[in-house]
């Protein structure tokens, strides 16, 4: 006999597509708690300041509330702003700043271990999880020399600190596109360096031709099929096909993209396929571990942008579905 509240599902990450599953649990009677390590959609207030979405208000929305926008595509704040009050108005219970470190499979369930923002152990009790942790925090490291120094960064906020620095942004995606465009605004001296030989498809299409403008009128540099090999306090230096370049350098933005914690699924007894993407069924979301769930981008398989809010909010739905097959 225990002594201690179950909860009947814990969501692990208060995201977009963690929020969208506790509001389908809502619907079927079931109050779910979320345990957050940071605050509601933590990874969107990371995004860049005056960032805009590639996709529209509608394929945003969770919770059947209306996403509105003045804007044909909308902005970081107004995301922000969005999710924080479909949160409110379904009065999801989320615990903020506390951190989940470890799952344990229990006779009834399942045991959370974790810590508060102070250090203070926490433990919880559940029959079922959900882990929608995202990625934001773990950026897809360079492994060359000088990428700890204090002048490299994995984010971009926004431009204005860079205002008349040698920059250089590697990556050749949107974010680094955009970052390099609104460095420039500023004044700043901007080298693009990219391993790809030609310009990235998934660039946005309203985007591109300011890009290659400024890179035809000398505004930008880009420099194709290279890489940064080493990064020291005054310069980086840049491996080409065929040769080498010493480039005068005060700051390195690595937007070089971010990737799951496939270590805390291991450690929770989820199994990871060959092609290193976590074993889940597709239909259900549920883990080679029954009672654990994926939700969001933890469950993508080869990119991590694969799966986004558009398609991560639906994961809910599958869940619930399940869940409730279960009970039959």
């Amino acid at each position: 006999m225990t002594n201690h509240t179950i909860e009947h599902t814990i969501i692990i990450g208060a995201g977009p597509c963690g929020l969208a599953a506790a509001i389908e649990l809502q619907r079927e009677g079931i109050s779910p708690l979320i345990i957050e390590k940071r605050n509601i959609v933590h990874s969107i207030s990371q995004y860049p300041t005056y960032m805009h979405f590639f996709s529209s208000p509608e394929n945003l929305e969770i919770g059947d509330i209306p996403f509105t926008t003045a804007n044909e595509k909308p902005s970081r704040l107004e995301a922000l702003n969005y999710y924080r009050t479909a949160s409110q108005r379904h009065n999801v219970r989320v615990q903020p700043f506390e951190t989940v470190l470890s799952i344990e499979r229990t006779e009834d369930g399942f045991k959370l271990s974790g810590e508060d923002r102070f250090g203070n152990p926490r433990v919880r009790y559940c029959r079922h999880v959900i882990i929608a942790t995202g990625y934001f925090d773990h950026p897809n490291r360079l492994g060359i020399p000088g990428e700890e120094k204090d002048k490299v960064s994995h984010f971009f906020r926004e431009a204005h600190p860079y205002a008349g620095m040698e920059v250089a942004i590697i990556g050749g995606s949107n974010s680094a596109i955009d970052a390099a465009l609104e460095l420039e605004r500023v004044g700043a001296k901007v080298t693009v360096v990219y391993r790809g030989a030609q310009y990235s498809s998934s660039i946005k299409p309203w985007v591109r031709p300011t890009f290659e403008g400024k890179v035809t009128k000398g505004a930008i540099s880009m420099k194709f099929s290279s890489r940064v090999v080493e990064i020291a306090d005054t310069y980086v230096v840049i491996q080409h096909e065929d040769s080498e370049e010493k480039l005068a350098n005060d700051f390195v933005l690595a937007l070089t993209g971010f990737h799951p914690d496939r270590g805390f699924l291991m450690e929770s007894g989820v199994t990871i396929e060959a092609e290193g993407y976590p074993t889940f069924d597709e239909n259900t979301m549920q883990t080679n571990v029954p009672g654990i769930y994926l939700a969001g981008v933890v469950a993508s398989k080869l990119e991590a942008n694969e799966i986004f809010i558009e398609s991560g909010r639906f994961h809910g739905r599958k869940i619930v579905q399940h869940m409730l097959d279960q009970q039959k």
